[in-house]
């Protein structure tokens, strides 16, 4: 089912299932900021990403003395949220754990996603609690698609990227095909904090950024002027657009943990930036998107 928070400036239609943005619309002239979701180039607007970000190698994980199967970006984005509560500018949904679920990821747990929208800002906050009676593995992220161009351009090329605080470089790493972290350390050129999109800017890899190189991307039309900015404050983040499909949206994605290393062989507790709250613990994190 879907929902609608409004005010003043925006008008932002939720969806229950998955609990995703579908759309974001400046009142003003009716101007769509959040991609469609055609399946030609990638069937999804906003996903949250749970319990895990990227997929584990092999698309399988161990814990426990046990091996389970796990695709991309865990399950919370396939499954229906039930609704908590609503105001005209505020709405919040929970999942929680099913036998489904629990044959694929063993824990008990409750996923809370709300959204409060500000003027022209839409803030996403995330709880999770541990509802198990041991500790809780998992990871979170933000996957939200931007249309690009939104002129009336044939493709973004001369769009681009802002990248806050920074100013000649930006480190980052790639993936393999399969979709694998590559920790090969990459240096991104940047002219004022900013990289401008050329043709193949996407065809290599999803561009990963770890250790808090900024908290604040904008993305910027072929003027240099932002029209979308995310901020957050996670520990890596990512920039992706579908590999070879010069495909009109560009996503900047907060992360809570990541996808695997070529060469990783531990257990989930030993995952690069997995999270891990106590028996009865509970996470709390939020970001938010300007809308310009």
């Amino acid at each position: 089912m879907r929902y609608t928070l409004e005010n003043e400036n925006l008008k932002v239609e939720i969806d229950s299932f998955g609990a995703e943005i579908k759309s974001v619309k400046r009142k003003s002239d009716n101007f769509e900021y959040m991609w469609c979701g055609d399946k030609k180039y990638w069937g999804r607007t906003s996903p949250v990403l749970f319990p895990f970000v990227g997929a584990p190698k092999n698309k399988e994980y161990r814990y426990d003395g046990k091996t389970y199967t796990m695709g991309q970006h865990g399950f919370a984005r396939d499954m229906e949220f039930t609704l908590e509560a609503q105001t005209e500018e505020n709405i919040s949904f929970v999942l929680t754990d099913t036998a489904e679920t629990c044959e694929k990821y063993p824990f008990h747990f409750a996923l809370h996603i709300g959204y409060e929208l500000c003027k022209n800002e839409v803030k996403v906050n995330w709880t999770v609690e541990n509802t198990d009676t041991k500790e809780l593995y998992f990871s979170i992220g933000a996957h939200p698609a931007f249309n690009c161009p939104v002129h009336g351009e044939e493709n973004k090329t001369g769009y681009g990227l802002k990248f806050g605080g920074l100013a000649d470089t930006i480190h980052h790493h790639g993936n393999t095909p399969d979709g694998m972290a590559v920790m090969e350390d990459k240096v991104l050129a940047l002219k004022d904090g900013c990289v401008t999109f050329t043709e193949g800017f996407f065809d290599e890899c999803t561009y990963m950024v770890e250790g808090k190189q900024t908290g604040e991307v904008s993305l910027l039309d072929r003027e240099g002027i932002p029209y979308v900015t995310v901020k957050f404050d996670t520990p890596l983040f990512a920039v992706w657009s579908p590999e070879g499909k010069n495909a009109p949206f560009v996503c900047i994605e907060p992360w809570y943990g990541r996808c695997d290393a070529t060469d990783f062989t531990g257990t989930l507790q030993q995952r690069d930036y997995e999270n891990m709250l106590p028996q009865g613990g509970t996470f709390k994190a939020a970001y938010s998107i300007a809308y310009l």
